[in-house]
């Protein structure tokens, strides 16, 4: 894949990333490289190959999914400089 100046350009623009028109040429090529590079892996056979998460064969550590309140509130709360009913006291900050 072939970069120009342009597309250089905007790239930058989209990714919030200033680019003088120097490094702009500088870039062509190296995003060029890194893309004729992403290419070649079009080239692997991946047909019958499983997904993976990881390159050791392992089991994904799971628990279930309860909503608690972690049945500590007091530790929570213990170094708030002030609170009532296991919630945090704070200033009223909006009029």
């Amino acid at each position: 894949m072939s970069f120009d100046s342009a597309t250089v350009q905007k790239t930058a623009r989209l990714a919030r990333i200033a680019v003088t028109d120097d490094e702009a040429s500088r870039l062509e090529g190296e995003l060029s490289k890194i893309f004729d590079w992403a290419e070649m892996l079009n080239e692997v056979d991946v047909e019958g190959v499983e997904p993976m998460t990881s390159v050791m064969p392992m089991d994904l550590k799971k628990r279930q999914d309860e909503v608690t309140d972690g049945g500590y509130a007091e530790k929570v709360t213990a170094n708030a400089p002030e609170s009532e009913d296991h919630f945090f006291v704070v200033p009223k900050v909006v009029e």
